[in-house]
């Protein structure tokens, strides 16, 4: 069965400053952003890819354009299934003013049992996505081979939900994984168990280094900023 290489969108304007953005339009990578999106198409150069799979959301397009624009003959598909988390009225809130909502131990502690007002659960995002990859895996196969390898490039929750799903962990533990912007994370999937092969690869170390503030201990719903 194919390779799925997941690209995390590069930084956002909600990023950087401390909304979660869910499904809020006009949501755009910021200037360090582009820069990452603009690196994506040297890292992965030693990989032939055989299809991309993107979300619909403007942040995760722009991720994409510049891999796009380096290999004009990839295929471009839109999935909605693997767009971030429907945060419904949590969107384009602050996350700081969202850690006193009761919701939020909830998102951190058990979040196969959240479901956000207005929104979806949890579960049914991480049902949403992994659906998607099988029938993408299967629908790469058969039109390029099992040893076939393409991209999706979605959202840090989504990536986290995927991950959970590939290690057969339950969606409880889910907030343990982190993947920061533009970092590529690779699933190898075979017959009987898919195998992690990266998580979170950025190439760069920077965000391991101590910090003036120290990082909080919750994680950062939605992905975080990544790297200061």
């Amino acid at each position: 069965m194919p390779t799925l290489i997941l690209v995390r969108h590069g930084r956002s304007t909600a990023n950087t400053s401390g909304v979660l953005a869910g499904w809020t339009p006009g949501v755009a990578l910021d200037e360090r952003g582009a820069a990452q999106a603009a690196a994506l198409p040297g890292r992965l150069a030693p990989l032939a890819l055989s299809e991309v799979v993107v979300s619909p959301l403007q942040r995760c397009q722009e991720t994409v354009r510049p891999l796009l624009d380096a290999r004009p003959g990839l295929r471009v598909h839109t999935d909605e299934r693997i767009g971030e988390c429907h945060y419904g009225d949590w969107s384009g809130r602050k996350l700081a003013e969202l850690k006193d909502e009761p919701l939020m131990e909830v998102v951190q502690a058990h979040p196969s049992a959240a479901a956000f007002p207005g929104g979806e659960s949890m579960r049914a995002m991480q049902t949403r996505a992994a659906e998607a990859v099988r029938e993408w895996n299967a629908r790469v196969e058969r039109d390029h081979g099992a040893d076939a390898v393409y991209l999706m490039c979605s959202h840090g929750d989504i990536i986290k939900s995927l991950v959970a799903d590939a290690l057969g962990l339950h969606l409880d533990l889910f907030q343990r994984i982190s993947v920061e912007p533009c970092s590529v994370t690779v699933i190898r999937y075979t017959r009987l168990r898919p195998y992690l092969v990266r998580l979170g690869d950025t190439g760069d170390f920077a965000s391991l280094a101590p910090r003036e503030t120290p990082p909080e201990d919750d994680a950062p719903v939605g992905g975080g900023a990544g790297a200061p």
